[in-house]
């Protein structure tokens, strides 16, 4: 499931936020979500955020899911302190685990318990 928040600028894609479950090759995972989040930099710092995860984290509740598990990179400072506001916790760090620009990026696991 995706969730677009409505408000666009020029036509472009303000936020997205999409929720789908961890493993599908067990059972063993089924209380899991994964998140993904995008908000244009034009657009941040505006609520869109926090009330679009709102949304998010009642349709996966609403799903039968009771955790929610998302990576932040290690160099969005600003996108981890987002997540830990809204009560997420860290867990982990995965190393090397992007690559941007030819440069690999460490990402910070984190989760959420519904």
């Amino acid at each position: 499931m995706a969730f677009i928040h409505p408000k666009s600028s020029c036509g472009v894609l303000v936020e997205l936020q999409s929720a789908e479950p961890y493993a599908t090759y067990t059972h063993a995972f089924d209380h899991v979500a994964v998140i993904g989040t995008y908000v244009a930099l034009s657009c941040r710092r505006q609520g869109i955020g926090r009330r679009l995860s709102e949304v998010t984290f009642a349709a996966v509740r609403e799903k039968g899911f009771g955790k929610i598990l998302t990576y932040v990179r290690a160099d969005n400072g600003a996108s981890l302190a987002f997540h830990l506001q809204l009560g997420f916790r860290i867990i982990g760090t995965a190393e090397r685990q992007a690559q941007c620009d030819g440069a690999y990026v460490d990402e910070v696991l984190i989760e959420k318990l519904l």
